[in-house]
């Protein structure tokens, strides 16, 4: 898809948080999806719990099914990067841009997510930041994305940075998807929240994992939905 009209400066004016430029790729072309992986570090997040996140998305991405999603789509080639987050002016990009076209690129980027240290320190749960953050990232790298997703995994509500609504429905209104991993762990009713608040734009949903615990086996059936893409009736 053409990449949205949306500015940087439209993003900011929504959320009062300074832009910042993210790392672009090295290399561009026309990949199936554009995925942006925000990692949750807020204070909720223990050194345990940071952990199991990191390591059941390097997990999902030796998954066979992850190939073979990727491998049915129209040009067999996604492009994702991996941040972290917490607060408002927490966030940092931990993997670049990086095209997925083959086992082999599978299995490095997993490598490399299985070395991942937090680097942002703990804050607050500010969505509406890393929404915006994300959104930067979709916008300024060089890959042409069919689909533009932020996939946001979390286990609280947005504390900080200003309500989340207005940035999902600009987002929405410029084609990009926000889909939503909320961890029950403390929240119950989490998902929720993130169907009212949070989730936004073309085929979006949440999947929920009932503790870090299941984190891995959610984040493998979510990155599966995502690559494959929304059904179309």
């Amino acid at each position: 898809m053409k990449k949205p009209a949306v500015t940087l400066l439209m993003l900011a004016a929504i959320c009062l948080v300074p832009v910042r430029e993210p790392a672009t790729g090295q290399t561009g072309g026309t990949v199936d999806l554009e995925l942006v992986l925000a990692i949750d570090c807020s204070y909720s997040v223990d050194a345990r719990e940071f952990a199991l996140q990191v390591r059941g998305l390097a997990q999902a991405f030796q998954h066979p099914d992850v190939l073979e999603a990727i491998g049915a789509g129209p040009t067999g080639k996604i492009a994702v990067s991996v941040v972290q987050w917490s607060d408002s002016t927490s966030q940092g990009i931990v993997m670049p841009w990086t095209a997925i076209a083959s086992g082999r690129d599978l299995q490095s980027f997993a490598t490399q997510l299985f070395e991942i240290r937090r680097t942002v320190p703990e804050g607050g749960t500010s969505i509406t930041a890393i929404m915006r953050y994300g959104a930067d990232m979709l916008l300024t790298n060089q890959f042409n994305g069919r689909r533009l997703v932020i996939d946001i995994a979390a286990d609280g509500r947005n504390n900080n940075g200003g309500n989340p609504r207005p940035m999902r429905e600009l987002l929405a209104e410029q084609g990009i998807t926000v889909n939503g991993l909320a961890i029950l762990n403390e929240d119950q009713n989490l998902d929720k929240y993130f169907e009212r608040n949070v989730v936004a734009g073309p085929g979006k949903f949440v999947i929920i994992a009932n503790d870090y615990e299941a984190y891995a086996e959610a984040i493998r059936r979510k990155l599966i939905r995502e690559i494959t893409g929304p059904i179309v009736s």
